[in-house]
């Protein structure tokens, strides 16, 4: 019994130091670069050394990847997007336009957490192998997420044709709209969901089948 809390208790605080080692590196990134985001800088910054750091998370292009990964879902436990809160109210919804309305939300949020992180990768990942795979695997798990909403969305609407409503959802969740209009033109995040919601009803709900 003695083992097996001193083991839980070990591993609580591994995890702590990871948590701690990743939002650093994260906050590192955002602020000062790829490039000058040492190893050496993240272990000074989180007060732990350096091996610390590696036996945590790993290199560099593995504390990326980890940083990644807990920005988009907003904490760094084991559940996977598919079974976040946010997608289980999508698919609580039986109207396309409640649909489309919840996944503009969970969008936003995921935009808001992301979008800085996401201008590092873009711009790393032209000097990084890495960091280039990482970013591929970014867009191969958005592009699952869209066609997966996609296909909820020709359930409530089978005249609706999934292959375009995808494409059109990948290409309205890269955040790219939220870099220029929040950050960069300083729209209010309400006025930037409202807008999101209007152009996402209009381009996914009017993508009909042909034949």
């Amino acid at each position: 019994m003695t083992r097996a809390y001193r083991s839980t208790t070990r591993d609580e605080r591994a995890r702590a130091t990871r948590r701690t080692v990743v939002a650093t590196a994260a906050e590192l990134f955002v602020r000062d670069g790829w490039t000058a985001t040492t190893l050496d800088a993240v272990a000074a910054a989180a007060g732990v050394s350096r091996r610390t750091v590696v036996n945590a998370a790993g290199g560099k292009p593995a504390l990326l990847s980890l940083a990644w990964d807990h920005t988009l879902v907003g904490d760094d436990e084991p559940v996977p997007m598919a079974e976040r809160p946010a997608v289980a109210r999508i698919l609580a919804r039986t109207d396309p336009a409640g649909a489309v309305a919840a996944w503009v939300d969970m969008v936003v949020g995921v935009q808001g957490r992301a979008a800085p992180l996401a201008a590092v990768i873009d711009a790393a990942a032209d000097v990084d192998a890495d960091v280039a795979a990482l970013r591929d695997r970014a867009e191969t798990e958005r592009l699952a997420g869209a066609r997966a909403f996609a296909a909820h969305l020709a359930t409530l609407d089978p005249d609706l044709d999934p292959g375009p409503v995808a494409d059109l959802a990948w290409t309205l969740n890269d955040g790219t709209s939220y870099r220029r209009l929040v950050v960069l033109r300083g729209w209010p995040v309400d006025r930037y969901r409202e807008w999101l919601v209007t152009v996402a009803r209009c381009s996914l709900l009017t993508s009909r089948r042909t034949s």
